[in-house]
Protein backbone atom coordinates (compact mmCIF):
# COMPACT_ATOMS: atom_id res chain seq x y z
CA UNK A 1 0.00 0.00 0.00
CA UNK A 2 1.20 3.25 -0.26
CA UNK A 3 -0.03 6.85 -0.88
CA UNK A 4 -0.75 8.33 -4.22
CA UNK A 5 -0.60 12.20 -5.68
CA UNK A 6 -3.68 12.57 -7.60
CA UNK A 7 -4.49 14.92 -10.90
CA UNK A 8 -4.93 17.98 -8.59
CA UNK A 9 -1.11 18.31 -8.56
CA UNK A 10 -0.62 18.38 -12.31
CA UNK A 11 0.87 22.33 -13.17
CA UNK A 12 0.79 22.91 -9.45
CA UNK A 13 3.05 21.24 -7.34
CA UNK A 14 3.51 23.68 -4.31
CA UNK A 15 5.82 20.91 -2.90
CA UNK A 16 4.39 21.82 0.60
CA UNK A 17 4.71 17.66 0.81
CA UNK A 18 8.13 17.24 -0.34
CA UNK A 19 10.22 18.66 3.08
CA UNK A 20 7.25 16.46 4.77
CA UNK A 21 8.28 13.20 3.83
CA UNK A 22 10.83 11.48 6.31
CA UNK A 23 11.99 8.75 3.57
CA UNK A 24 12.38 11.29 1.20
CA UNK A 25 10.23 9.53 -1.45
CA UNK A 26 8.54 12.56 -3.75
CA UNK A 27 9.64 12.63 -6.82
CA UNK A 28 9.38 15.31 -9.23
CA UNK A 29 8.32 15.20 -12.46
CA UNK A 30 8.09 17.81 -15.09
CA UNK A 31 4.14 18.98 -14.60
CA UNK A 32 3.49 16.45 -11.41
CA UNK A 33 5.15 14.99 -8.35
CA UNK A 34 4.87 10.93 -7.61
CA UNK A 35 5.13 8.81 -4.77
CA UNK A 36 7.88 6.01 -4.91
CA UNK A 37 5.38 3.24 -3.84
CA UNK A 38 8.59 1.09 -3.07
CA UNK A 39 10.11 3.78 -1.04
CA UNK A 40 6.92 4.78 1.21
CA UNK A 41 6.52 4.08 4.95
CA UNK A 42 2.71 5.48 4.75
CA UNK A 43 3.23 7.31 7.37
CA UNK A 44 0.64 9.83 5.95
CA UNK A 45 2.75 13.14 6.38
CA UNK A 46 2.85 14.16 3.12
CA UNK A 47 -0.85 14.19 2.97
CA UNK A 48 -1.52 16.54 6.16
CA UNK A 49 1.41 19.12 4.26
CA UNK A 50 -0.01 19.34 0.94
CA UNK A 51 -1.94 22.78 0.40
CA UNK A 52 -3.89 21.25 -2.77
CA UNK A 53 -5.37 18.09 -1.06
CA UNK A 54 -4.04 15.95 -4.41
CA UNK A 55 -2.42 13.37 -1.94
CA UNK A 56 -4.78 10.45 -1.32
CA UNK A 57 -4.19 6.31 0.66
CA UNK A 58 -4.56 4.17 -2.66
CA UNK A 59 -7.83 2.38 -0.89
CA UNK A 60 -8.89 6.17 -0.62
CA UNK A 61 -8.17 7.26 -4.34
CA UNK A 62 -11.57 8.73 -5.47
CA UNK A 63 -12.93 6.81 -8.69
CA UNK A 64 -12.00 9.58 -11.23
CA UNK A 65 -8.55 8.82 -10.00
CA UNK A 66 -7.70 5.38 -9.62
CA UNK A 67 -5.73 5.34 -12.97
CA UNK A 68 -3.11 7.30 -11.28
CA UNK A 69 -2.15 4.46 -8.64
CA UNK A 70 -1.25 2.46 -11.55
CA UNK A 71 0.63 5.91 -13.12
CA UNK A 72 2.08 6.75 -10.23
CA UNK A 73 3.81 3.46 -10.33
CA UNK A 74 5.08 3.10 -13.93
CA UNK A 75 6.41 6.23 -12.93
CA UNK A 76 8.90 4.17 -11.27
CA UNK A 77 8.62 0.85 -13.17
CA UNK A 78 8.57 2.04 -17.16
CA UNK A 79 11.18 3.71 -19.62
CA UNK A 80 9.66 7.24 -19.50
CA UNK A 81 10.33 9.22 -22.37
CA UNK A 82 14.50 10.48 -23.28
CA UNK A 83 15.00 8.02 -20.41
CA UNK A 84 17.29 4.89 -21.49
CA UNK A 85 15.68 2.98 -18.12
CA UNK A 86 13.20 2.95 -15.61
CA UNK A 87 13.78 5.17 -12.18
CA UNK A 88 13.27 1.74 -9.82
CA UNK A 89 14.16 2.77 -6.27
CA UNK A 90 16.68 5.51 -6.67
CA UNK A 91 17.21 6.06 -2.80
CA UNK A 92 16.25 9.37 -2.56
CA UNK A 93 14.73 12.39 -4.72
CA UNK A 94 16.95 14.96 -3.05
CA UNK A 95 19.83 12.91 -4.49
CA UNK A 96 18.17 12.28 -7.61
CA UNK A 97 16.82 15.80 -8.54
CA UNK A 98 14.02 16.61 -10.88
CA UNK A 99 13.48 13.94 -13.68
CA UNK A 100 12.23 16.62 -15.72
CA UNK A 101 9.84 14.19 -17.31
CA UNK A 102 6.04 12.45 -16.34
CA UNK A 103 4.34 9.28 -17.81
CA UNK A 104 2.67 9.80 -20.88
CA UNK A 105 -0.76 10.03 -18.73
CA UNK A 106 -0.16 12.97 -17.04
CA UNK A 107 2.04 14.52 -20.02
CA UNK A 108 -0.96 14.29 -21.95
CA UNK A 109 -3.29 16.33 -19.55
CA UNK A 110 -4.50 19.28 -20.94
CA UNK A 111 -2.24 22.46 -19.33
CA UNK A 112 -4.04 24.09 -16.27
CA UNK A 113 -4.60 28.01 -16.95
CA UNK A 114 -2.33 30.07 -15.39
CA UNK A 115 0.90 28.13 -15.37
Amino acid sequence: MTYVISSACVDVMHKSCVPECPVDCIYEGARSLYINPEECVDCGACKLACEEGAIYYETDLPDEEHRRLADNAAFFADVLPGRDAPLGAPGGAAKLGPVGVDTPLVAGFPARLGT
